[in-house]
């Protein structure tokens, strides 16, 4: 006679996975496929909200070794024109799901190799669309270390656990437990029997999925971040998380980040406070079947003991972890946001910069930069405490500015900045000629000054004098001289040095490398640091263009680039396009067109009455109105209308820069004191820093003001993002003044510009 299936879990000895037959309910719905690998193309179109043909198009170019630049500017006709941001999020989702599939295939051979994979859990499994699900589905099967369960096994107590669990027994509990009494296996009485029948039952109860997936939600839903003071009496910048208390579901990432820090430094104690009679309830409800005196009461400390002492620790990890990792990916988001806006910033061309690294006690370091970015001239001036020779350093510059022409002075935000720049007005007052001063954020400066890159650079010099010819060079093309920095030393972000910083790296290289094929670079002029980010060229192979350059001379065409060493067919197809060659051989060489394109591009010349000359004369402005159908004429050049287009808008304007249509820096003209600030005053400042809660304004003092999001504007937005980026220029009101704390609180709201 067949058996029924709790009784055969109890003639087998117990296999236990507890009340399977309740518990997995929620298997395959029908007509679902059992056993299936996941359709990664499918889920990617779906999530991103894209079309399954460019989803499929932009794997397969992935696939074959295609850059995202480059996918991005010259594949847009089989990728239905999806840009840099959308790629790189496709490719983050890609690796993930492909991870996935593999940590599948593992854990399938590993129960399979156990001789316990069914059917229903293969399902289960193949169809699971996070690595959480998956684990909480293999925890019963994982190899674990010796427990107090495994212990409890070993003294052959598992059928006492399934005789419990079954929760059908007669006669009282103890009396069941004695015949599990063995003295050599160190079971000596009744209790030590149901103890451990009970440490098994625990086990169990925490390894099941289904129980796991619920209290995670439960916990997320309805449980609370707690943190209080390790010491209330200590000063700290996390006091406003002394006594902090906030549903887990609707915790700011910058609050998160916050809180994660304050305990590594330990000020802080923070833990999940879960809804533990709302858990207990239902882990009642799923493991209590039957009411039955002898088993109920006993089922009830196991549940809460399973609950304490295994589930509850790990899903706090578990979400903790995940809490952090979504601010994470938060902050390095709005990261690559600010990045992105300072690299993009337009650089100051055809003016001789005077550099100026403001310091107190070793002097400020100054560097004259002319038009090309070489050092003209290094000084040491010392107009600052302690020496205070003022006179003697405006002789200096006075004779700096005449010898050299110089036009403009970019000063470093850092230490005496706000000293320096008095001397600098007054200065400015004193000499016949024009010449005006910016200030310029001097992150990741003494970064680049101290770097081996620095050192090949300007050998004869100290970091200081480096620091000051970095200063100038900021301005005068701030992409090419940002790339030399670290991208997290560029100090555009919030908790940098807390976050994953592999994920951070890449993130933030990923940024630089859109920004750089975005404007493209000089083949003559470029540094190997700035060639490195170009489409398709690894860090040695831009050593060999900068060292081929050096030997041969400067280069006349792109197709030069196919005797550079290792720089093969498919590192040129890559690259090609977004390396300008101006005053070449062919005119082209100094647009984005690809030289896949020049032959479209030639014929379009032709049939429109030009030649390649007119292109280096700048003379095709309107050439757009020029062709009346486009769809045909792109069929006669057998290129796809977004190709066309993208040719006609660079023959147009060849070499356009798009930083061109970004917001000029504002040259200063005063100078403030945090003291000089009252509530209502208003002011201009450049936006410095946007983070998760707000942004930080430089309005000429030493601090820069935080403009809180809900000062930002009237009507409510999500992110400070939404109103403002690094670099934007903006008008302020001062709010508040706290001169000891050093904290200016501004707004954007209610001012008429």
């Amino acid at each position: 006679m067949r058996c029924e299936k709790k009784q055969c879990y109890l003639e087998s000895l117990w296999t236990f996975r507890y009340n399977k037959d309740i518990a997995s309910e929620k298997t395959l719905k029908s007509g679902e496929k059992k056993g299936v690998t996941m359709d990664i193309i499918a889920k990617i179109s779906e999530e991103l909200g894209i079309r399954k043909n460019q989803a499929e198009a932009a794997v397969k170019l992935i696939d074959e070794g295609n850059t995202i630049p480059f996918i991005a500017r010259y594949r847009k006709e089989a990728t239905g024109a999806l840009n840099d941001e959308v790629l790189r999020n496709l490719y983050e989702r890609l690796t993930y799901l492909r991870n996935l599939e593999e940590r599948k295939e593992t854990v399938l051979a590993g129960i399979e190799e156990q001789g316990k994979l069914t059917d229903e859990l293969k399902a289960q499994i193949m169809s699971a669309e996070t690595m959480v699900v998956v684990e909480d589905l293999y925890r019963p099967y994982k190899p674990k270390r010796r427990t107090r369960a495994t212990i409890a096994k070993e003294k052959g107590l598992e059928p006492l656990a399934g005789i419990i669990t079954l929760q059908m027994l007669n006669t009282s509990l103890e009396e069941e437990a004695e015949k599990f009494v063995d003295p050599e296996k160190e079971v000596t009485s009744a209790e030590d029997a149901i103890a451990g029948a009970k440490d098994i039952i625990a086990e169990s109860i925490s390894d099941e999925a289904d129980y796991r997936s619920r209290i995670r939600d439960l916990t997320v839903k309805k449980g609370r971040m707690i943190s209080a003071a390790k010491d209330p009496e200590a000063e700290s910048v996390y006091e406003m998380y002394y006594e902090f208390d906030e549903p887990v579901a609707k915790l700011a990432g910058h609050r998160i980040l916050a809180l994660n820090r304050g305990e590594n430094e330990k000020f802080l104690t923070v833990k999940i406070e879960a809804p533990v009679e709302d858990i207990l309830r239902y882990l009642e409800k799923k493991v209590i079947v039957r009411d039955n005196p002898q088993t109920t009461p006993v089922l009830k400390e196991v549940i809460e003991d399973a609950y304490d002492r295994l589930i509850a620790p790990a899903i706090e990890r578990e979400i903790r972890s995940d809490l952090t990792e979504k601010a994470e990916d938060g902050a390095i988001k709005v990261f690559g946001k600010n990045l992105e806006q300072l690299l993009m910033q337009p650089p100051i061309a055809g003016q001789v910069v005077l550099g100026w690294d403001p310091a107190f006690r070793t002097g400020c370091k100054l560097a004259v930069v002319d038009p090309t970015g070489k050092v003209l001239d290094t000084t040491v001036i010392y107009p600052t405490a302690p020496q205070n020779k003022v006179e003697e350093a405006k002789a200096v510059l006075k004779k700096l500015i005449s010898k050299y022409h110089i036009t403009l002075i970019s000063l470093g935000n850092g230490t005496a900045s706000r000293e320096s720049e008095q001397v600098i007005v007054e200065l400015l007052k004193e000499i016949p000629v024009k010449v005006q001063y910016i200030i310029v954020n001097e992150a990741g400066a003494s970064v680049y000054s101290a770097s081996k890159l620095a050192t090949e650079e300007f050998p004869q010099f100290d970091v200081g004098q480096r620091s000051a010819a970095s200063m100038a060079r900021r301005l005068q093309d701030p992409l090419a001289e940002l790339v030399k920095i670290d991208p997290k030393s560029i100090g555009v972000g919030q908790y940098q040095h807390d976050m994953n910083q592999k994920k951070l790296s890449e993130a933030l290289g990923g940024v630089v490398e859109d920004c750089v094929n975005r404007v493209g670079v000089d083949l003559n002029t470029a540094s190997a640091s700035l060639l490195e980010y170009i489409s398709g060229i690894s860090k040695a192979v831009a050593k060999n263009i900068v060292a081929y350059r050096e030997e041969n001379g400067r280069f006349e065409a792109r197709n030069q680039l196919l005797k550079v060493a290792k720089l093969g067919p498919k590192a040129y197809e890559q690259c090609a396009g977004f390396l300008r060659i101006s005053g070449g051989e062919n005119p082209l060489d100094n647009t984005s067109v690809h030289p896949e394109s020049y032959e479209a591009a030639q014929k379009l010349l032709k049939k429109l009455g030009f030649d390649e000359e007119a292109v280096r004369e700048g003379n095709l402005v309107g050439l757009s109105f020029m062709i009346r159908n486009k769809e045909k004429m792109a069929q006669e050049l057998g290129i796809g209308e977004i190709t066309l287009s993208d040719i006609i808008k660079e023959l147009e304007k060849p070499g356009r820069d798009p930083r061109d249509e970004m917001p000029k820096p504002v040259l200063k003209s005063d100078i403030l004191e945090i003291t000089d600030l009252k509530p209502g005053m208003l002011l201009k400042g450049t936006v410095r820093n946007v983070i998760d809660f707000g942004a930080f304004v430089d309005i000429g003092v030493h601090q820069d003001g935080l403009v809180h999001i809900s000062q930002m504007t009237d009507k409510y937005i999500k992110h400070p993002l939404e109103a403002v980026s690094v670099g934007d220029i903006v008008d302020v009101a001062v709010l508040s003044v706290d001169v000891a704390k050093k904290r200016i609180q501004l707004t954007m709201k209610g001012i008429h510009k």
